[in-house]
């Protein structure tokens, strides 16, 4: 047999850890990593927050899993948090992104198909975003490498360039249901929407009475710097998949609407084993606690700041390596010169320093929200130190 017992999907690196302490992976064989990658922008409290373990270990201690036959107190105290702090009215708790997406795609055609428009089914989505890796979400996105082997994707969905509004306004059609955007395109590159592609995807939305629907599975949760990315274009969406941070660690996510957008979802709809768990929800409770407040997300945005600027000043001594830093919050990426993956993989091997590689030649840097000045100038000590010597390597 020459297949590896995990299957081999992952082009998985020789890095190992085995725990984790605050902003960094100790490694099995005790190699200290300084963690910007934080599980693809998962791991938002860092490895070792105290509020969340203790949240995680009592709920374990009581009561893990039932079934969402019976009332949940632990998920409805959740979604009341959720509702407080967002546009939404209700919450359906899922186990990823993707199944977050997945809820998504279904109540914007469900919100139509519910009143008997059976023609109201297509997605608009945008090229080079990343939702998922289901057939609904790989089928939404426009990358050929997901679709290779996958065949024949499922119909439905329509793409338009990325920040084209006039793109987006020439596909509604009569069968159009609504849109599914990402505020900050991840995978894609750390790409932020205009405040103009935004505002208007909500007008031509109210226009033609679609679904707007937000993908901010990577982006959301304090990741930008306010609890949703949507709240700094000054837009009210009508459903957001939420997923990553929001667990801190524990895998859970949730699609958030408002009353008007679940309207077709009624009994039998839809449904999820796991999703809301008791165990899920005492993690997601943690997390709100501890960073859906105005001081949390203010430090976020001013972090963020502190490391945009560093790095906007550092990359002007590599003009041949580095071309520009853009992002929102702690949700940044710097813009090279050539593929980013090498570079990352020398910072990772030579200088232990673990960053993200995305779409259009960004190298992503999603670092703990609980990163503090000592973790930033350790981070900017292995930036410099890694790439005076990769470009040595490279004149070499």
């Amino acid at each position: 047999m020459t297949i590896t017992p995990l299957m081999p999907v992952y082009p998985r690196c020789g890095v190992r850890p085995v725990r984790g302490e605050h902003c960094h992976l100790i490694d099995e064989d005790g190699t200290h990593y300084l963690d910007f990658a934080s599980g693809i922008a998962v791991n938002l409290l860092g490895h070792s927050h105290e509020g969340l373990i203790s949240a995680i270990q009592k709920q374990a201690e009581t009561l893990m899993h039932v079934s969402n036959l019976y009332g949940s107190p632990q998920g409805e105290e959740l979604a009341q948090m959720l509702v407080d702090h967002t546009f939404a009215d209700t919450v359906f708790f899922t186990n990823s992104g993707a199944e977050a997406v997945e809820c998504a795609i279904k109540t914007a055609r469900a919100y139509h198909q519910y009143e008997g428009n059976e023609e109201r089914f297509e997605i608009i989505t945008f090229k080079n975003a990343f939702h998922g890796r289901t057939m609904a979400t790989i089928s939404a996105s426009n990358q050929d490498k997901m679709h290779k082997g996958f065949q024949p994707l499922l119909p439905g969905f329509k793409y338009v360039e990325f920040d084209d509004l006039e793109g987006a306004k020439a596909a509604v059609g009569p069968n159009t249901a609504g849109f599914l955007v990402e505020p900050v395109q991840g995978e894609g590159g750390i790409r932020p929407a205009s405040q103009e592609f935004m505002q208007g995807l909500r007008t031509l939305a109210d226009e033609h009475d679609l679904m707007l629907a937000l993908d901010e599975v990577q982006c959301g949760v304090a990741r930008t710097g306010t609890l949703y990315a949507y709240e700094q274009y000054g837009i009210v969406p009508d459903i957001v998949a939420s997923a990553k941070g929001l667990g801190g660690g524990f895998p859970m996510g949730a699609c958030l609407a408002t009353e008007k957008a679940a309207r077709g979802m009624v009994f039998g709809t839809h449904g999820s084993t796991y999703g809301g768990n008791p165990l899920a929800m005492a993690a997601g409770v943690a997390v709100m606690k501890a960073v859906a407040n105005d001081e949390f997300l203010a430090e976020v945005r001013a972090k963020g700041e502190r490391l945009r600027s560093r790095l906007e000043q550092f990359i002007g001594n590599y003009p041949d390596l580095f071309e520009s830093v853009r992002g929102m919050g702690l949700m940044l990426g710097i813009k090279m010169k050539g593929e980013p993956r090498p570079f990352m993989v020398h910072l990772r091997d030579h200088h232990d320093l673990l960053t993200v590689a995305a779409g259009d030649q960004t190298l992503r840097l999603l670092p703990p929200l609980v990163i503090g000045d000592a973790e930033m100038d350790e981070f900017f000590d292995k930036l410099s130190a890694g790439a005076a010597d990769y470009v040595q390597e490279i004149v070499s």
